[in-house]
């Protein structure tokens, strides 16, 4: 079966109050049951915001580590599910009711 990767970017998030997020977690973590319970469930999480990021460069032949992203960037990535489901449909109706729980689109790519 394909896998398929559903993501936020931390920028489509959007200006919320902290009782607004606390509402959306059981909603989210929701679906992530129901994901599980149809077996289709491989991994989900969110991203720690303000670190460690680090990055691993090994172009030069040697690798270098620096701290912070490998490049200035507006949009970084806040969360993702990936899922192994049967077709692309699925991947639609998980990413869906994932977008509905959070409160902000998702993204979704499949994963060869």
């Amino acid at each position: 079966m394909p896998q398929y990767i559903i993501y936020f970017n931390q920028q489509w998030v959007g200006d919320h109050s902290e009782e607004w997020f606390r509402s959306r977690g059981p909603l989210a973590n929701a679906v992530v049951e129901e994901i599980k319970a149809a077996g289709q469930y491989l991994f989900a999480g969110g991203l720690e915001e303000d670190g460690p990021i680090f990055s691993a460069d090994a172009t030069s032949g040697s690798v270098l580590f620096t701290d912070g992203p490998y490049v200035e960037t507006k949009e970084w990535l806040g969360g993702l599910t990936v899922v192994d489901v049967p077709d692309e449909a699925t991947a639609r109706v998980w990413a869906g009711k994932i977008a509905e729980a959070c409160g902000w689109p998702q993204e979704v790519r499949v994963i060869f």
